[in-house]
């Protein structure tokens, strides 16, 4: 298998049944193939038997869906005569992904390297301690404006148009998910905490068809690739 940038021996790179993209198992979704060949959305990858991957593309696996692609692909992959792709498909991986992230916040939390509350995060960024900001879905613009600029204080980088990433979560959602109140502004102060956090928002927001922002850069926006996700997929 040739080579990517990047790649080591511990990110094994597979290839998108439908597209033909080679890329790091993060960056993909994993597709189980379950007892009386249901398939289901393994977002951890762990779920023992058969797996098949695709890009993180909504628009990709439902135009698969009704072209009736998908199947015939998994069918190959699977090297069964039958699968069950079942109802909602695309919804079921976005519901997946969007518990994946929220699960992981929470285990950052638990660990002591995740902030929450204005005032805290504020106080962080500006001291230098924040590796990844946050924001809800719907926090205010003037809030977000005011952190991202201590962000940017902090590290150094005024002027540069450093933001923090904007979830496609909103503030009941994250609240719930962390067992606190109001949370809309969410600070990581760890470097791996924050990669672990930054690769399953990354994936999320390219399988909504959302912004993945380049780091340094403000999120938002309509679809495109960050930079270091460019870098590890390539054609097959």
């Amino acid at each position: 298998m040739r080579k990517l940038p990047n790649e080591t021996a511990q990110a094994p790179v597979r290839r998108c049944i439908l597209t033909g993209e080679r890329a790091e198992n993060s960056a993909l979704i994993r597709l189980a193939l379950g007892p009386d060949n249901q398939v289901a959305p393994d977002v951890h990858a762990r779920a023992p038997g058969r797996g098949a991957w695709v890009m993180p593309s909504a628009t990709l696996i439902d135009n698969a869906v009704q072209g009736n692609r998908l199947v015939p692909a998994l069918k190959r992959a699977y090297k069964v005569g039958e699968v069950d792709i079942g109802d909602n498909l695309v919804q079921r991986i976005d519901d997946a992904l969007s518990r994946a992230l929220l699960d992981r916040l929470g285990l950052e939390a638990r660990g002591g390297s995740l902030l929450t509350g204005a005032q805290k995060v504020e106080t962080a960024a500006r001291s230098g301690e924040v590796v990844l900001l946050l924001h809800a879905s719907d926090a205010r613009d003037n809030g977000r404006a005011s952190l991202d600029q201590a962000w940017r204080v902090g590290t150094g980088q005024e002027g540069s148009g450093k933001a923090g990433i904007i979830l496609p979560l909103d503030r009941d959602a994250l609240s719930v998910a962390l067992g606190r109140e109001n949370v809309v502004h969410i600070a990581l102060t760890d470097d791996r905490a924050a990669d672990r956090v930054r690769t399953i928002v990354f994936r999320l927001l390219q399988f909504r068809g959302m912004a993945v922002p380049a780091e340094g850069t403000a999120s938002g926006g309509d679809a495109s690739h960050d930079r270091k996700h460019e870098d590890i997929v390539m054609k097959g």
